[in-house]
């Protein structure tokens, strides 16, 4: 899927906020929508990420569903380790599950350092 598509779909969608949420929840939800993303079940299996985020450039290889490979930390994962994206956050505690959003931080569960989130996302390329 080409992060572009959701773009174009935006063009003939309207948003509603919710009723039962804050307006800075309504707002980020739409903003994510704005600056582009991708959800991970319109990935192939095998589909290939490059995420950049103010600190570093991952890469990340879908494996289906919420797992993939991801590399690119020189601690974390120098080498591809096979994780479970949670989603992307806004910096808090709210997530918006088995997405890769600029604007966000990615989210993901780590064999060994358990929950690992980035730092804010720049920009995302399929690659």
């Amino acid at each position: 899927m080409h992060l572009e598509s959701l773009t174009d779909t935006l063009d003939t969608m309207t948003f509603v906020p919710h009723p039962n949420l804050s307006d800075e929840v309504n707002r980020n939800i739409i903003q994510s929508e704005i600056e582009g993303g991708v959800y991970l079940r319109d990935l192939a299996p095998g589909a290939v990420l490059a995420i950049q985020t103010r600190n570093r450039s991952y890469r990340l290889v879908s494996l289906g569903d919420e797992s993939a490979l991801i590399s690119g930390h020189p601690e974390l994962c120098p080498e591809p380790v096979e994780v479970q994206v949670q989603g992307c956050t806004w910096g808090g505690s709210m997530i918006k599950t088995k997405f890769v959003g600029r604007g966000m931080h990615l989210e993901f569960i780590h064999p060994v350092f358990r929950t690992v989130i980035t730092s804010q996302i720049v920009d995302i390329q399929q690659a």
